[in-house]
């Protein structure tokens, strides 16, 4: 946390390069707001300073209806539709989709599967399946090259539901079946 003169420095001069990194929370008011705030000074012996917007709330401050601190930059909200979609692809990566559905993933999230689906066409350029299909692929090429593992046991570690599933993935995105692929060990 930065200290208590430069914070005053910062909302004094409402300094935009200061934005996100603290918020400033006023004592009579029990309200708190980003440095950059249009609203009138408080003195500054009602000042406290607070590193998140979540700590300002956790010690009881409200957010400001002007400067919305709840969305200043470096806060989830300030991304948008991007964190969701980050989110989402976490989850994928750690196998949301190997098991689940594109509805389980959605719900999880807090969005409906068409909405997540428009999210992923408008920041990944694909599906949210297509997407999994793809790491499930990498995830086997790299087994494929790094071990010595049976394609069997590859294909349910990459996180697909069949050997048959695989082979078909694999083929169509590489024009060859997984043995194929596979070098040889000397």
């Amino acid at each position: 946390m930065l200290s208590f003169e430069i914070c005053n420095e910062a909302r004094l001069k409402r300094d935009p390069t200061f934005d996100g990194k603290f918020f400033t929370a006023v004592r009579t008011t029990k309200i708190y707001c980003r440095p950059v705030c249009p609203v009138k000074h408080p003195l500054t012996k009602n000042v406290s300073y607070y590193p998140t917007a979540a700590a300002a709330e956790q010690a009881g401050y409200r957010p400001c209806l002007r400067c919305r601190p709840e969305t200043a930059p470096f806060c989830a909200a300030w991304n948008g539709t991007r964190t969701t979609v980050e989110r989402a692809l976490k989850l994928i990566e750690d196998g949301s989709l190997d098991t689940g559905t594109v509805e389980d993933l959605a719900e999880r999230l807090g969005v409906g599967a068409r909405h997540l689906s428009r999210l992923f066409a408008s920041h990944v350029g694909a599906s949210p399946l297509q997407t999994a299909q793809t790491l499930r692929i990498g995830r086997a090429k790299r087994l494929l090259d790094e071990t010595t593992l049976p394609i069997t046991e590859i294909a349910f570690k990459a996180g697909f539901g069949s050997v048959r599933r695989f082979n078909t993935a694999f083929s169509k995105l590489y024009g060859r079946p997984p043995s194929s692929i596979r070098r040889p060990r000397q």
